[in-house]
């Protein structure tokens, strides 16, 4: 099934704006007047704003943008707590919200506030649990669940959500066990490259490349199954370069993609070329990966914006 296209921006610590209330409510209206879909943040502790208070100002600045986080950190809240903050969250939005949620990576995070960094193994099987907590605190009525990381005794959480059953959810990542779990419960699927300490892998092997990405899709089909057509595959672009030096920009890549020039340009996480190159290539991957929802970082917004036109809804 082909999805049309849409563009999210990700507001993260690139985000070269003053951090009060009129810059980000201007800036998330140029990215609604630009015809981006949504605005997402990440959940970190560097230079950011914090991501709930700022969906609910996004929100309220705008009135087509769609709001959320790329991701919450389920190591940061615990999931009843992300449950009633998300559907606050959703209710005031007016049902626009998304909620992306990962199991935690950036190892500074943790090693500055004192949180701590268990095994990656560890904060998968929290993740794990952290959905099904969120999900049935999203649903009618008393909740009660019991794990190894959560217990949850006949929980009535409110409010709800105002998107039934619930926000659309996000998950995602580079590795098998995280892509699986996300063909199972998301509803949004994100596609990364693999991390290790903290960092993208340097050494993972080709963790960039087409067919990278080949393998990934074939992990998030085979736990889907039949459900795998209902999934909005999801992707960020951090690498934008909008140029007619398409082939040198590519050989200039080479090294840090640890690929060669040609494999460079089928890297999806970069857009290099004119505006019609980009979007010949992105229709060209969404045949091949069936990649749809596309998000851009905030110091792209406006580099982007040509391709945005173009595409969205298409």
């Amino acid at each position: 099934m082909t999805r049309p296209f849409r563009f999210g921006v990700m507001a993260n610590h690139s985000l070269a704006l003053p951090k009060d209330a009129a810059t980000w409510s201007a800036f998330c209206r140029r990215a609604e007047d630009l015809g981006y879909s949504s605005a997402l943040l990440s959940d970190h502790l560097w230079d950011q704003l914090a991501p709930v208070p700022a969906i609910i100002s996004a929100a309220e600045a705008t009135t087509t943008l769609r709001v959320g986080a790329l991701m919450f950190c389920n190591d940061y809240r615990h999931p009843a707590m992300l449950a009633k903050e998300t559907a606050t969250a959703d209710l005031l939005s007016g049902g626009r919200l998304e909620v992306g949620l990962g199991a935690g990576w950036k190892v500074t995070d943790y090693s500055q506030s004192g949180i701590r960094h268990d095994p990656a193994g560890v904060r998968v099987d929290r993740l794990v649990e952290g959905v099904q907590v969120l999900k049935g605190l999203w649903g009618e009525g008393p909740f009660s669940f019991e794990g190894d990381h959560y217990t949850i005794k006949d929980l009535d959480s409110n409010p709800k959500p105002l998107q039934r059953p619930h926000p659309p959810l996000i998950l995602g990542g580079g590795s098998v066990r995280v892509l699986s779990l996300a063909g199972r419960e998301g509803d949004i699927v994100s596609i990364n490259r693999a991390l290790k300490s903290g960092a993208v892998d340097p050494a993972a092997k080709n963790n960039s490349s087409g067919a990278s990405t080949d393998q990934k899709i074939e992990w998030i089909r085979a736990a889907a199954g039949s459900r795998f057509d209902d999934i909005e595959l999801n992707m960020v672009v951090p690498d934008i370069v909008i140029t007619d030096r398409r082939r040198a920009v590519a050989e200039e890549r080479a090294s840090q993609y640890q690929l060669s020039a040609s494999e460079v340009l089928e890297v999806p996480h970069l857009w290099c070329g004119s505006v019609d190159q980009v979007c010949e290539d992105l229709i060209s991957r969404r045949e091949r990966w069936g990649i749809s929802y596309l998000v851009v970082t905030a110091k792209d917004v406006e580099a982007a914006a040509p391709v945005v036109a173009r595409l969205s809804g298409t």
